[in-house]
């Protein structure tokens, strides 16, 4: 999968599979949708495109059907571990 990173206030990075077609994108605060069934001239424009945002949300966001998750790399490393193996609610004394 090719993952490109984006000059956008809103996306940080994308992703794209040629052969399952999917596109991964990766918003500022950590969440992660993978879009199905894009075609790669879609992911072309999107990269380059002098607004990725503004391309995103005339031409893909809700052309495509996707799968939201949060992203491992993005948001609060602690909530995500916490998430993954449950809160350690023991204090320090």
């Amino acid at each position: 999968m090719e993952k490109r990173s984006l000059k956008s206030a809103r996306l940080t990075t994308a992703a794209y599979d040629v052969d399952t077609r999917v596109l991964e994108i990766e918003f500022h605060g950590g969440e992660l949708r993978r879009f199905k069934n894009v075609p790669a001239e879609v992911w072309r424009r999107l990269l380059a495109a002098p607004n990725p945002a503004s391309f995103f949300e005339d031409r893909i966001e809700e052309e495509y059907p996707f799968e939201r998750s949060r992203s491992l790399a993005g948001g609060n490393a602690r909530s995500t571990l916490d998430s993954l193996f449950g809160a350690d609610d023991k204090k320090a004394s």
